[in-house]
């Protein structure tokens, strides 16, 4: 009887322990953040998806870099930011630093300058398909090692720039025991590459390395993705997730102090859901730790409110480094007059837009430079208000009258009696653009103006701008936490083969842009964008709207989360499981 009695207690017991244990299971210390669509490929030069390069910054490390939270440089795999110097002798400007001691790869062999050197080889060799990163490298002319110090380098530029800093120091540094183990890049060198760019090309040695390169196991396999970051590549499953495990014993934890050192998840995962209905759900059902470029509508009407999801969930609103506007065809007979494109500007009630379309989840701008750039930012610029009296008056100072009494203004273009009809584009699918779309050409069907909204496929759409081939569109820049370079945008060189869709500018104009490139001293700089600023407001290329908010929700399983102006917005690597 009493062995009976004493099984009892026992079973009961460990019963007890069981569920015990079950109710302090701890938590998986992973990230799993929703991805909207599959990523192009892992290959650190030669992708160009925005995503692939949040992952890779998690895998690879920079010599310096920005920090998102204060905007300031900070150095990362250097020791300390670079000296730099511009001999006006030469023409020269150089970038000195030394790597830290501690900084190995994942074999436990140092990083090195001539890692840096191989590196910089690979964003600049000619058959490497990396078009989308090549043009920025121009810029350096060479990379000098110190054989006394192996970690010590100089960056040599051939142009005074103001990206200079920032693509000397900010692009990934590979090992190359794991990109060219056949050592064939030493072959060639960064001066070969600058000065016979065709006789490289055609070198057996460069083709030879570029077909291995440019390999599908470069992009995709594990164990040929491979950097000094505290995160390696352990899965990839096509059109579902890619997973990075946090590696053991990784050389940086000692300076995990340090915002850039940061990474204290054991896995950082990464699901693909297309559609965002299902993905919204996935995040209620706590299926997903983190959900960012959440439509305004459903942050607002089905976050927000929400109770559970308040429970479980921070939701965050950080300003965006992005812009959107009505792209105007300055060559269009329609548009020439800078009046006629003040009118437009003054029949675009942007205000409702942001509130009614936005819901009041963005800050208007009143030109292309960011607000958060405050010494750069012309802050004396007043937005154009929402007038249709003014608008109107503008219009008759400008030709237009409605001649013939329909109720739509015409002028004589051309010798040729025109009606004011406008086409104006969207990308098919954004219910917002179309519906800020709509608003406007109500306010132009006011004014005596008709407005034929239309939406056209992705690729057409932006071919066609590329062609000029358009009258108004609704566009969005993305910018960096960098000095702003107009010249891409807003330099005449840029009306073909840039993005100067609107062909905006003049002589006078492109001596500005070039005067703000070569502009060091930020003070100078910063008084040369407020005069640019001037002229963008006068000559109304665009119509600006409005700087969105990123819609970010964040899983109260972490805490040390942070949310910022640069994309994607937050840093996954951070998050610190909660311990209960």
């Amino acid at each position: 009887m009493l062995k009976s009695f004493s099984s009892k207690i026992t079973a009961i017991a460990l019963a007890c322990l069981v569920l015990y244990g079950c109710s302090q299971k701890k938590e998986k210390n992973e990230v799993t953040v929703h991805e909207l669509s599959d990523t192009d490929m892992l290959n650190p030069t030669n992708y160009q998806s925005a995503d692939a390069g949040y992952y890779l910054s998690q895998m690879f490390q920079s010599l310096w870099g920005n920090d998102p939270r204060t905007l300031e440089m900070t150095p990362i795999l250097a020791k300390a930011l670079p000296e730099e110097k511009y001999d006006s002798a030469t023409g020269l400007l150089t970038y000195t630093c030394e790597i830290r001691e501690e900084a190995k790869w994942d074999n436990g062999s140092p990083i090195t300058a001539h890692d840096v050197a191989f590196s910089v080889k690979c964003y600049k060799a000619p058959v490497i398909n990396n078009e989308g990163n090549r043009p920025y490298f121009e810029l350096i002319s060479d990379v000098v090692e110190y054989p006394e110090n192996p970690r010590k380098l100089t960056i040599v530029c051939n142009e005074k720039y103001i990206l200079a800093e920032s693509i000397c120091g900010s692009f990934l540094v590979m090992p190359q025991y794991i990109y060219d183990p056949k050592k064939l890049m030493d072959q060639i060198s960064i001066a070969d590459i600058q000065k016979k760019t065709e006789e490289v090309a055609n070198s057996p040695v460069m083709k030879e390395f570029a077909t291995e390169y440019n390999s599908e196991k470069y992009q995709r396999e594990k164990g040929f993705i491979s950097g000094s970051g505290p995160y390696e590549f352990t899965e990839w499953v096509p059109g579902q997730r890619i997973v990075l495990s946090k590696k053991k014993n990784w050389w940086g934890e000692k300076y995990s102090s340090e915002y850039a050192y940061w990474a204290n998840p054991d896995k950082l995962i990464y699901q693909v859901i297309k559609d965002q209905t299902a993905a919204l759900t996935a995040l209620k059902g706590k299926k997903l730790d983190v959900m960012a470029g959440i439509k305004s509508k459903d942050y607002v009407e089905q976050l927000k409110p929400n109770e559970e999801v308040n429970k479980n969930f921070n939701l965050s609103t950080p300003l965006s480094m992005a812009y959107t506007y009505f792209g105007i065809n300055m060559r269009n007979p329609k548009f020439e007059d800078a009046k006629t494109r003040t009118a437009l500007a003054h029949l675009t009630d942007v205000e409702k837009i942001i509130k009614v379309i936005g819901y009041d989840l963005g800050k208007r701008v009143n030109g292309p430079i960011n607000p958060y750039k405050k010494g750069a930012f012309n802050d004396t610029i007043t937005p154009f208000e929402y007038n249709i009296d003014k608008a109107k008056a503008l219009l008759a100072e400008a030709g237009w009258k409605d001649s013939n009494g329909d109720g739509t203004l015409d002028k004589k273009l051309g010798g040729v009696q025109t009606e004011f009809n406008i086409t104006f584009t969207y990308n098919a699918g954004n219910d917002t653009r179309r519906d800020a779309a709509l608003i406007f050409k109500e306010s132009c069907r006011q004014a005596g103006i008709n407005v034929d909204v239309v939406p056209q496929e992705w690729s057409i759409y932006i071919e066609n701008q590329k062609k000029h081939d358009f009258e108004m569109f609704y566009g969005a820049w993305i910018g960096s936490v960098n000095p702003d370079d107009p010249k891409q945008i807003w330099h005449t060189e840029s009306i073909n083969g840039g993005s100067n869709y609107v062909y905006f500018g003049n002589a006078e104009t492109d001596k500005l842009i070039e005067a703000i490139r070569s502009e060091l001293d930020e003070e100078k700089r910063n008084d040369l964008y407020r005069k640019f600023q001037v002229i963008v407001h006068e000559q109304v290329p665009y119509i600006f709207i409005w700087s969105p908010m990123e819609k970010i929700a964040i899983s109260k399983r972490f805490e040390n989360i942070e949310t910022f102006i640069v994309r994607p917005g937050f840093n996954e690597a951070g998050f610190k499981l909660v311990q209960k």
